[in-house]
Parts: C-alpha cells; sequence; structure tokens
C-alpha cells in the first residue's frame, strides 16, 4: 500500500459530506444534492442546522403535487403545522385553499405549497436571519425538484428570503418578479387577511382577487404557449 494510499485513509475530508448536512449550517447544500423530494424530507426531519429544531414537533417540508406549475412559499409553521407536519392548514391554509380553488386551482394537480423555515418559531415570531439562512437550502432544493413555472411568495420574510427585496408586502403585491429565471408574484400572506376581512374596493381581500385572476392568467398563457 502507498503512503499516498494510507494517508487517504485516515483524511477526515474524504467523510461523505452529504450526510453531516442536517447537522451543521456551514455545510453547504449544493445544487442537485437531493433526487427527490422522500430523501430531502428524511434529512429535514433529522435537521439540527438552527436552534429551531430544540423546540419542533415535526419539521415542516411541504405538501401537493410534486411537479406543480405554481409553488406557494410562506415564511414558517405554526402550531397547527408543527403538529401536523403540514404547512398552511390552519385558518390560514384553509383560506389559502380557498383562494386558489375560486380560480380553479388545487393542489393535488397544480399548486405544491412550502415554507422558507420547516420548523416553528417559538410563539410564532418571524425567523431570524440565521435561521432563515440555514434553512433556505433545502427550499432551493424543493424549488429544483418541483421545477414550477410560477412562484407565490406569501408575506415579506418570504419575499426577502427568495429574492433579497425587502420592500413592503404592500409595497410590491401584485407585482410579477423574475428571480433565477422564475416568475414570482409577492401577495398576502392569508394570516394578513384574516386580520382584515373586508370585501371593500382596494381592500387587502380585493387585492389578493386580483392577484390570484392575474396569476391564473398567466399559467393558463404558459400552458397555451407550450
Amino acid at each position: 500500500m502507498s503512503s499516498k494510499t494510507q494517508l487517504s485513509l485516515f483524511d477526515d475530508s474524504t467523510l461523505n459530506q452529504r450526510e453531516l448536512i442536517p447537522t451543521d449550517a456551514k455545510i453547504a447544500i449544493a445544487p442537485g444534492t437531493y433526487s427527490d423530494m422522500t430523501e430531502l424530507a428524511q434529512h429535514c426531519n433529522s435537521c439540527y442546522r438552527c436552534p429551531l429544531a430544540d423546540t419542533r414537533t415535526h419539521a415542516v417540508v411541504g405538501r401537493g403535487n410534486l411537479k406543480a406549475p405554481i409553488m406557494v412559499i410562506g415564511e414558517a409553521p405554526g402550531q397547527n403545522e408543527d403538529e401536523t407536519g403540514l404547512p398552511f392548514v390552519g385558518r390560514s391554509g384553509q383560506l389559502l385553499d380557498k383562494i386558489l380553488a375560486s380560480v380553479k386551482l388545487t393542489t393535488e394537480h397544480d399548486v405544491y405549497i412550502a415554507n422558507i423555515n420547516k420548523c416553528r418559531p417559538p410563539d410564532n415570531r418571524v425567523p431570524t436571519p440565521t435561521e432563515v439562512a440555514a434553512c433556505l437550502p433545502y427550499l432551493l432544493e424543493q424549488i429544483r425538484l418541483v421545477d414550477p413555472k410560477i412562484i407565490l411568495l406569501t408575506g415579506a420574510t418570504a419575499v426577502k428570503g427568495i429574492t433579497g427585496d425587502k420592500r413592503g408586502i404592500t409595497k410590491i403585491r401584485g407585482q410579477w418578479l423574475e428571480w433565477e429565471g422564475r416568475l414570482c408574484m409577492p401577495i398576502f400572506h392569508p394570516s394578513y387577511l384574516l386580520r382584515n376581512p373586508s370585501k371593500e374596493r382596494g381592500a387587502p381581500k380585493w387585492l389578493m382577487w386580483q392577484d390570484i385572476q392575474a396569476v391564473r392568467a398567466k399559467l393558463d398563457e404558459i400552458k397555451n404557449n407550450i
């Protein structure tokens, strides 16, 4: 055995970095790391890249069609999501499903739903920049695997996390943005709509109706051009 071969047997750099991903946020998650969502979910459920893992019940990875043309991205799980392991299943999720259904979009056929962070922040607070940075690579892999034509960013945290745009959601909702060759639209988070129930012209719910109709029209346009 050559000395070079002997050294390689004890070289720490030959350790499987992929298996260490859930243990340390400093370990990069390169594009193409996961072959499918099942592999990614296994890592998310054993992940300790940030302190949110210490208080989670379940990691909340996603739900919906794994090859959906539309992907909805939220902020982080709440209590209902933490308990079930599924995103957007509380009151906000029920409203989101109704909004999608209003233009004949469903998670069975058209939509995949995920969050910036996979674990619930204590008291439903906004995730810290460190927490977002630790978890974001998982989401980027989810986007690659689903390969959506349209991404809906619900709320300012999702917009900032994906595009880096720090403008308030009221300033940019309903506008088409391009990110990494994909069409993105910032929209109000359903929880914001629950706090602002008016349907009068110009109110958040009325604006959401305009936005989701624009999304439906854009999807139809894309399908017709294929």
